[in-house]
């Protein structure tokens, strides 16, 4: 699939708890496919009164003035979707984030879904995702000469932070931790890759939709997986040879390092053992298609020397496993054999995998209630809703953009809420244990800039007691 456009995008929040931390600032930029800024959207908005902003996090982003923002959570989160739909109507984009999958994306997804808004703007309508971060992984294994990695300061290994990277190539990186600013260094990095790397470029947008990383699974050729852990890199030369039919998202890579007459004649439990270990050690790696893998063709490899053995070889060892049929199903069936468990949040806020997709006559509801301005009508909505997380949520929206006229049920609910998040300790945190962190950083903390951030912090939190 072509595509005309690219996405980036980054947040900044209130902490790092993915179910109860909020999205205070989200910058957006819209650039075509040579990477030429067309538009941007840079938007920002208050706490909610039940989300405990933590001291670390208003450092590392410096946003307290947005405690005072008049732009609520609901109409910051319907913007940036309008935006997005819009900037993606006329043909599919690629949304680009920096360790997105784990953090920005997982966030954007869940406070869609909080304000009842469709949670998958990214990958649906043809859409792609790609998460440069990974793709750094692939480029620091394999593409150090082309693209220097910086070294980790504060020791043995490298780092792939953005702003390191950023510096490493002379991008000012000044306004790290700003949305936009971070875009603007994704940009930046992404024009250096595109200059210097244009074909590994290319494979990584064209691989950013599940057809198009299947279309790179299925050729003909092995692949080279690039992983880094614990700042230093991992080089795999790997092929498909297995998939999880019960979860289409997971597929099995063979480490063609192992030879394969050595593991081909396992019997079933022998390669269910090999699926169910997780380490990192041994012949069969496990990756998900709906996430960026750091893997390319190794016909891109620059250096024929990347792997121990020669290509040659490792292409006979990929040629035999793609051969041998008894051998895929054997690791297919061990994969779909797998128990997996998935824990459900007894908290709304993390039940956006859990809780199924809402009804037709409820997203009917959702579209009907983002049309509507009128108080009594939006409770009328809220309480039509056949599932009862999407009445929660609603309830929560009303409360928050309307002072009166509220029913008592509502209300009580509300101020529950709020009662229970800001008095008890919970994976939320607390706020006596986030007014003690507040004075132990003000006591080792001497710079003006970080005594005002963690003293508009404290006061805001203060705020938030109970009384």
């Amino acid at each position: 699939m072509s595509f005309s456009n690219l996405i980036f995008y980054d947040t900044e929040t209130t902490g790092i708890q993915k179910d109860f931390s909020q999205i205070l600032q989200c910058g957006s930029v819209l650039t075509d496919r040579n990477l030429k800024i067309i538009d941007e959207q840079n938007i920002g908005c208050a706490p909610l009164p039940w989300v405990i902003p933590q001291p670390m996090a208003m450092l590392t982003n410096k946003k307290v003035d947005l405690f005072n923002s008049n732009i609520s959570h609901y109409q910051m989160m319907k913007d940036i979707q309008m935006q997005w739909k819009q900037w993606s109507a006329q043909s599919p984009s690629v949304f680009i984030t920096y360790n997105g999958h784990a953090f920005d994306e997982e966030l954007i997804r869940r406070q869609f879904f909080w304000n009842l808004l469709e949670p998958y703007t990214t990958n649906t309508n043809g859409n792609g995702r790609l998460d440069l971060m990974l793709m750094m992984h692939n480029i620091a294994a394999f593409f150090s000469e082309e693209i220097a990695i910086p070294l980790f300061e504060g020791g043995p290994g490298i780092s792939y932070k953005l702003e390191h990277l950023a510096q490493e190539h002379g991008i000012d990186a000044g306004d790290a931790h700003d949305a936009i600013a971070d875009c603007n260094l994704m940009i930046e990095l992404c024009l250096i890759i595109q200059q210097k790397l244009p074909e590994l470029f290319q494979s990584f947008i064209d691989t950013a939709t599940k057809p198009g990383i299947k279309d790179l699974l299925y050729a003909d050729e092995f692949l080279a997986l690039g992983e880094i852990h614990r700042r230093h890199t991992f080089k795999y030369p790997v092929v498909l040879c297995g998939s999880d039919a019960s979860r289409p998202n997971e597929i099995v890579f063979f480490d063609l390092s192992y030879d394969p007459d050595d593991i081909l004649d396992l019997d079933y439990a022998e390669i269910n053992k090999l699926v169910q270990s997780k380490g990192r050690d041994g012949p069969l790696k496990k990756y998900k298609i709906n996430k960026t893998i750091p893997v390319c063709s190794h016909k891109l490899l620059k250096n024929s020397d990347a792997f121990d053995i020669e290509f040659s070889e490792l292409q006979r060892r990929a040629d035999i496993i793609k051969a041998d049929k008894d051998f895929q199903q054997k690791v297919s069936q061990a994969m779909e054999d797998r128990l997996m468990d998935f824990p459900e949040s007894e908290y709304i806020e993390g039940t956006i995998y859990s809780g199924g997709f809402p009804s037709y006559k409820d997203k009917d509801l959702m579209q009907e209630f983002h049309l509507s301005s009128d108080p009594a009508h939006l409770i009328k909505i809220s309480r039509n809703f056949e599932d009862e997380r999407l009445r929660l949520f609603a309830e929560r929206i009303i409360c928050n953009q309307f002072s009166t006229d509220i029913p008592d049920d509502i209300q009580k609910r509300y101020q529950d809420l709020i009662v229970q998040r800001n008095t008890d300790e919970g994976p939320w945190g607390s706020l006596e244990k986030t007014l003690i962190q507040i004075e132990k950083l003000l006591d080792e903390r001497s710079e003006k800039e970080d005594q005002n951030i963690l003293l508009a912090t404290k006061e805001k939190v203060e705020s938030m007691k109970v009384s």
